[in-house]
């Protein structure tokens, strides 16, 4: 029976891991489940699968979380050490699906304990590639992705050297605004950006499709993932979302990996690993498709992946910068105190800013200075919008 740790069980990525365990309940031992404001659900699957502790990211949460969980013997904890610490508890695998950047020192934990950690958490390579992937290097432990198009790109190399790999092409299906006028951007609003053409996603995550943040920070994660050098990765729009990566060797041929847009993949996937297991999503008929449509996707329209490259050239904690200020961006456009289109302006005026003045290609990856760098970037978005607003 492997020991299971679950942070971010009550997201999209760890509802869908959740319901893959629970299609063989006998072989896992669950130690950890980990969520947010969810408290109902935290518990309830808490309890149905046996956790060993629960802790919800919120310390106001605790008594609500103590309360659901009164007489089930789990042990309930909170806030951002219980965290860490609940990472420090044996597992054989833990699933890192928290949102943003507190997923990094939960991650790096699960790591220093020799675990394999199946990452959803694009922020942390984000933030911290070189630091993550080091530690488990150091520990003797594995990072597996967890997101469709790296999950791709990682079945797609079975077998093959990256040193023959000419390219690596990630797929967008373009979200909410792909065919929209650009000149409409301007007006568009979070529940027109909240609705995914072809994902059941979070909201916040379906607000970064549409913007293509989402995919500016797969581009470097493909970056610190696989090692492959900025000019290698593509970028293409896939409106029907079945190709999720191709890998294109330097003979010239391309391998892709194709399969119905459903995270189960790329979950079950990490899970059995090596194995392929059995899973419970669609089977593609291709010829009930009919084709398959890709085309560039317009600078002009996702300004976020042309700082995604900005970003990889300047180096150093740029990256950590990147997501704390979009992160903070998308704080306030969900808030409604920005546009669409700020959240890109503001995001690219403060990674300008913060070079100059935080001295971010210099200093060292750690957590502590990434720690210290995504505060800086969130607290120049929050000045940045009160002077926009003035």
């Amino acid at each position: 029976m492997r020991k299971i740790s679950i942070f971010g069980a009550t997201g999209s990525i760890g509802q869908n891991t959740i319901d893959l365990i629970r299609r063989d309940p006998e072989g896992y031992d669950i130690v950890a489940l980990t969520g947010g404001h969810n408290i109902a659900q935290l518990a309830r699957d808490a309890r149905d699968l046996g956790a060993k502790i629960a802790v919800t990211a919120h310390e106001d949460r605790l008594p609500e979380l103590k309360q659901a969980l009164l007489g089930s013997g789990i042990e309930a904890a909170a806030g951002a050490s219980a965290l860490v610490e609940a990472a420090s508890r044996p597992a054989d695998w833990i699933m890192s699906a928290i949102v943003g950047a507190a997923g990094l020192a939960p991650g790096l934990k699960a790591l220093e304990q020799g675990s394999t950690l199946a990452l959803a958490n694009k922020e942390s390579l984000v933030c911290a590639g070189s630091l993550l992937m080091q530690t488990a290097a150091r520990h003797g432990a594995r990072i597996l992705p967890v997101d469709s198009e790296h999950s791709a790109v990682f079945q797609a190399l079975v077998g093959e050297r990256i040193a023959e790999v000419e390219r690596i092409i990630i797929t967008a299906s373009g979200g909410a605004f792909r065919d929209w006028p650009l000149e409409r951007l301007k007006s568009a609003t979070l529940a027109q950006a909240s609705s995914h053409p072809n994902w059941d996603m979070g909201q916040r995550i379906t607000v970064d499709s549409a913007s293509m943040f989402n995919k500016a920070l797969e581009v470097i994660e493909t970056r610190e993932f696989f090692g492959v050098l900025p000019e290698q990765i593509e970028v293409l729009v896939h409106p029907q979302s079945l190709v999720h990566a191709l890998v294109g060797f330097r003979d010239g041929a391309l391998m892709s990996h194709l399969g119905a847009p459903d995270m189960r993949h790329a979950i079950g996937y990490a899970l059995h690993w090596p194995d392929r297991k059995h899973l419970p999503v669609a089977r593609l008929d291709l010829a009930a498709h009919g084709g398959l449509e890709f085309r560039a996707p317009d600078p002009d329209r996702y300004p976020a992946l042309r700082l995604a490259y900005e970003v990889m050239a300047r180096g150093g904690l740029c990256g950590a910068a990147f997501n704390g200020a979009k992160e903070r961006a998308l704080d306030h456009f969900i808030a409604g105190r920005i546009g669409f289109l700020d959240m890109a302006a503001i995001t690219e005026h403060v990674l300008d800013q913060l070079e100059t003045e935080a001295g971010l290609i210099d200093d060292a990856i750690t957590l502590e200075n990434v720690t210290r760098v995504d505060d800086l970037a969130r607290r120049a978005v929050d000045r940045r919008v009160v002077q926009k607003a003035g």
